[in-house]
C-alpha cells in the first residue's frame, strides 16, 4: 500500500471519487457536492484553512487503486483550548480493512505530533461544527446535507486504534403533524401573554437585521463553550446569505425580549432531499432546476433544524418551549412538511436533550466525536457538561 499526499487536480479527483466507489451499492448514500468538500481546503472559502496546517492523503493498493483517504489539520482557533494542544482528522474513508485504516491514522498522528499537537479529534471539520462532524454509529438512514455518512465498520477502526468517545451528538426526529402536549401550550401561553416577549419568522427583505440578530444570539449562547470561538460579522453574513436561495422564511424563527434578540430556531428544507441527491457531486443547470421545481412544488417533506438556542439569561423560563409551540402551530396550519430533524444536540448539553424529548422527538441518528491522546498514559477526559 502507498500513501500519497493530495497535491494535484488528479489526486483531488481521486480523493472525491473514493466514497462513490465505496458506497456504490448502498441505497442510502447521497454523494455530497464536490464544492462543499473542496471549499474546506482553500483559504478563499475557509478562513480556518492554512496550507501549512492542513494535509490530505489518499491510500492506494498494489495495483494503484485508491482504497482510503484522510485529512489532518490544525484549527488554530480551537487547538489550544484544551488540556493538551489538539489537532484534528476528518474526511476519512476506507475500504473495509482495519490495516488500511490504521495506516491513515498513523500518518495523521505523526504529522500532527510533528506540528506540536498532543492529541487528535475526529472525524471532524476544519471549521464550524454543523458540517462534517462526528462518526455515524447508529441510524444509517440517508444523510442530511453536509452530515457524515460512513460504513458501520468505521466505529471498530476508530475504537480498536485507541480513540475514545469525547462526546456523542444526536439528531432527533419528530412528526410535524403531531400536536404538542397540552402542558407545553400552557407554558408557552405564559410567555405569549408577556408583552416583553415576541416571536417572528425571517423576512428576506430585511435580511441584514436578522444576520445581526443571529450573530448576537450565537455569540451570547455559544461563544464560551469549549472549542467554539466568536462569530464575526462576515461569518454570520456569509452563513445566512448562503442559505438564502433555499431558505423557507416560515421555518426560521427568532425570539426577542424588549426588542433585543434572545433566541432562534433556524430550519431549512432538507437540501439532500431537495436537490443534492440528483447532483452526482456537480451543481449543474439541471440540478438547479430540480431545486427550484421541488421547492416550488413543496416536494421536500423534511425540514432540517440547523441550530436552536436561547441566550443564558433567558433559559429555563419557557422561551424554548414558546418558540417551539409558535413554530409547531405555524407548521400545522401550512401542512407543507411532514417531519423535522433536529440536528446536532450534544450529550454534553442535557438541557437541550430534555427539550427535544419533552416535545416528543426521538433520537434518529447518533454520531460520535472521538479523541486520541498521543500520551497513552495521560488521563482521558470527556467533554464537560454545560
Amino acid at each position: 500500500m502507498k500513501l500519497i499526499v493530495v497535491d494535484s487536480a488528479l489526486l483531488i479527483q481521486k480523493f472525491l471519487q473514493l466514497p462513490v466507489n465505496i458506497y456504490k451499492n448502498d441505497k442510502n448514500y447521497i454523494r455530497p457536492l464536490d464544492e462543499d468538500i473542496e471549499s474546506i481546503f482553500h483559504d478563499k472559502t475557509n478562513k480556518f484553512y492554512k496550507k501549512d496546517n492542513c494535509i490530505r492523503w489518499i491510500l492506494t493498493d498494489s495495483s494503484g487503486k485508491t482504497i482510503g483517504r484522510i485529512a489532518a489539520f490544525i484549527n488554530e482557533l480551537t487547538a489550544y483550548n484544551y488540556d493538551q494542544p489538539t489537532g484534528n482528522i476528518g474526511f476519512f474513508e476506507c475500504i473495509n480493512d482495519q490495516k488500511s485504516a490504521f495506516i491513515l491514522f498513523d500518518a495523521s498522528r505523526k504529522w500532527l505530533l510533528d506540528k506540536g499537537m498532543q492529541a487528535m479529534d475526529g472525524p471532524v471539520n476544519l471549521g464550524s461544527r454543523e458540517k462534517w462532524w462526528g462518526l455515524l454509529v447508529d441510524g444509517f438512514y440517508p444523510p442530511s446535507y453536509c452530515c457524515n455518512y460512513n460504513l458501520p465498520a468505521y466505529q471498530s477502526f476508530f475504537e480498536n486504534y485507541g480513540f475514545k468517545v469525547f462526546f456523542k451528538q444526536y439528531t432527533y426526529l419528530r412528526s410535524v403533524m403531531e400536536r404538542l402536549n397540552k402542558v407545553y401550550y400552557a407554558v408557552a401561553e405564559r410567555i405569549f401573554r408577556n408583552p416583553d416577549y415576541h416571536f417572528k419568522t425571517v423576512d428576506k427583505a430585511h435580511l441584514n437585521t436578522f444576520i445581526a440578530d443571529f450573530r448576537t444570539i450565537y455569540n451570547n449562547a455559544w461563544v464560551n463553550h469549549e472549542g467554539i470561538g466568536e462569530m464575526t460579522n462576515q461569518e454570520a453574513d456569509h452563513l445566512i446569505r448562503s442559505l438564502k436561495p433555499v431558505m423557507d422564511e416560515k421555518i426560521a424563527w427568532f425570539a426577542y425580549y424588549k426588542n433585543e434578540p434572545i433566541g432562534f430556531f433556524l430550519s431549512i428544507p432538507e437540501l439532500n432531499q431537495l436537490f443534492v441527491k440528483y447532483a452526482k457531486g456537480k451543481l449543474s443547470f439541471t440540478v438547479k432546476m430540480h431545486l427550484l421545481y421541488n421547492k416550488w412544488m413543496g416536494n421536500c417533506k423534511t425540514m432540517y433544524g440547523l441550530v436552536f438556542g436561547v441566550i443564558p439569561q433567558h433559559q429555563k423560563k419557557g422561551v424554548e418551549i414558546a418558540m417551539i409551540v409558535a413554530a409547531s402551530e405555524s407548521l400545522l396550519k401550512r401542512k407543507v412538511y411532514e417531519q423535522v430533524q433536529m440536528n446536532w444536540i450534544g450529550d454534553f448539553n442535557p438541557r437541550m436533550m430534555h427539550v427535544a424529548e419533552q416535545i416528543g422527538a426521538k433520537i434518529y441518528k447518533t454520531h460520535y466525536t472521538y479523541r486520541f491522546l498521543f500520551d497513552r498514559d495521560a488521563e482521558f477526559k470527556r467533554h464537560p457538561l454545560i
